[in-house]
């Protein structure tokens, strides 16, 4: 897949994501690469810059597999910046879409 795709969505998916359970940075990537392949460094400076933002807040939790991992959990910044990213997301599929269409007759 385009990696410019990539990270055009990445952002949208993350706060998808987080927005229907808090997550720690790892189980997030395990939620993403069964249907997009990322390196799971990408998704960190993500975070970080999603928590400065304010789109999202961190907790520590206390694991059973070893240190307290830190969970990631969406603002209601985060929700209205979903919100913005969901409608931009739309009117972009659809104007491709119409894209795609268009070419297809012509051929």
């Amino acid at each position: 897949m385009n990696i410019q795709f990539k990270k055009g969505a990445l952002e949208f998916l993350v706060l998808l994501i987080i927005q229907g359970e808090d997550q720690y940075g790892y189980s997030l990537v395990q939620k993403i690469t069964p249907r997009i392949t990322i390196a799971e460094g990408t998704v960190y400076p993500l975070m970080r810059r999603l928590v400065k933002e304010g789109y999202l807040t961190t907790y520590f939790k206390p694991s059973t597999e070893g240190p307290a991992r830190k969970y990631y959990r969406i603002t209601e910044e985060g929700h209205e910046r979903l919100e913005a990213l969901l409608e931009e997301w739309k009117a972009f599929t659809e104007a491709v879409d119409l894209f795609i269409e268009e070419s297809e007759r012509d051929e």
